[in-house]
């Protein structure tokens, strides 16, 4: 009898094994093996515990508890640190809105966010007491912007699609009405040198991120186009930028381009670090995207013309949709390493995260500290930066789950 072979085979399941059957089949498979895993399991067991008993017997996590504001604000006016901490109340409950909304990724990055913040304010709660009483306001500031995620998703939950739109235009002012409420009024404007910590990391960051990507969209479709003044433009942009580092970019732009300058006109600091960023990276932007226009088949182009869309309706409907959604790995890859490359604005004056790390090392109450407090601060940056950087591929990948960009 002949076999039907166009009904799919169904697979068999895979037996399923216990912990015992999973080590030996892994790892102690065989004499060589058994020997390189208890090597290698004995490095890991000396390196956590060594480090679990540096983090409990180290003596310089004061040094990081009594600069927390400085950390996080820098030199910002202790009597305007509201301002900051209005800003993160309002992506509190954007991201509860968020996530109440339209669950999902959203939801997800909420519960992170207020898991995030919630565990600061309990850490606060665990230090001695002479050290627990400068940090009060903060702590109950922490807790505040949690109840502002939980209030976010229940206030979604119970409205829904009435604050779809409300919700989207709330995300795209909140970086100018952020920018605004930072810099101050007429009275009381704050110089952008106060600036520092992780709130000018994450300014940085963000208006790298968010002012390059549709400046490295016009540059790719640039090199494409069949002008030649905008094509060689384009090309002559993107490989004049991609050929120099950004440290080059961040000393023109803010040691080079004053003297180009009437002496009368002066450009703050922090517009030029970020105008020097948004340029480096909207180069290698443009790049990535036309990779990903390049990687579409010529039928999806075709496909559109004799539907009868011009080339602007072909681009923005058909082939750019296609070619964001096939290079969002390397988007984010890119988004993550420009966040890090932000600590070298430190080279140029400005102290973000990184340079406040420094400025702690160099306070004289904690030089009597034998190995100074270098390691502890240094530890807590890194840690800072993973989170972000660990939240951001995670975040992509999720994204790409639900796209099914491998498929």
């Amino acid at each position: 009898m002949a076999t039907d072979v166009s009904q799919p085979q169904a697979r068999a399941p895979r037996p399923s094994i216990d912990l015992i059957g999973w080590l030996r089949q892994n790892l102690f498979s065989n004499w060589w093996n058994s020997l390189i895993s208890m090597a290698l399991l004995f490095l890991v067991f000396q390196t956590l515990s060594g480090l679990f008993n540096w983090i409990v017997t180290s003596d310089g996590w004061p040094a990081v508890a009594n600069n927390v504001r400085l950390l996080l604000v820098g030199r910002y006016p202790p009597d305007q640190t509201w301002r900051p901490e209005l800003v993160v109340a309002m992506i509190a409950l954007l991201l509860g809105l968020s996530g109440g909304l339209w669950r999902g990724i959203p939801l997800a990055l909420a519960a992170g966010f207020a898991l995030l913040i919630l565990l600061l304010g309990l850490i606060a709660l665990t230090l001695p007491p002479d050290q627990v009483a400068p940090l009060v306001p903060t702590t109950l500031f922490l807790f505040g912007s949690t109840g502002l995620v939980a209030l976010g998703v229940a206030v979604a939950w119970r409205l829904g699609n009435l604050l779809r739109w409300p919700l989207v235009v709330a995300w795209i002012v909140l970086y100018p009405v952020a920018i605004l409420i930072l810099r101050g009024d007429a009275t009381t404007a704050i110089e952008t040198s106060l600036w520092g910590g992780l709130m000018l990391t994450l300014i940085l960051a963000v208006s790298g991120i968010v002012l390059s990507f549709p400046l490295g969209i016009l540059l790719a479709l640039g090199r494409r186009s069949n002008l030649p003044v905008i094509k060689w433009f384009c090309i002559a942009y993107i490989e004049l930028i991609r050929g120099v580092p950004l440290v080059t970019v961040l000393f023109m732009a803010s040691l080079m381009l004053p003297l180009f300058l009437p002496s009368e006109v002066r450009i703050d600091a922090v517009v030029r670090a970020i105008v020097a960023v948004t340029l480096f990276s909207a180069a290698y932007m443009a790049e990535n995207v036309r990779g990903g226009l390049q990687s579409l088949p010529r039928g999806q182009t075709e496909a559109a013309r004799a539907l009868g869309l011009n080339v602007v309706q072909t681009t923005l409907l058909i082939t750019l949709p296609q070619a964001l959604r096939a290079i969002i790995p390397v988007l984010v890859g890119q988004f993550i390493g420009l966040f890090k490359d932000t600590s070298l604005v430190v080279i140029i004056g400005l102290t973000d995260l990184l340079g406040m790390a420094q400025a702690i090392n160099t306070q004289p109450q904690w030089l009597g500290i034998a190995g100074g407090v270098w390691r502890e601060t240094f530890f807590v940056i890194a840690v800072v930066y993973w989170i972000f950087s660990f939240t951001m591929s995670r975040t992509a990948r999720q994204i790409e789950s639900r796209l099914n960009v491998s498929h």
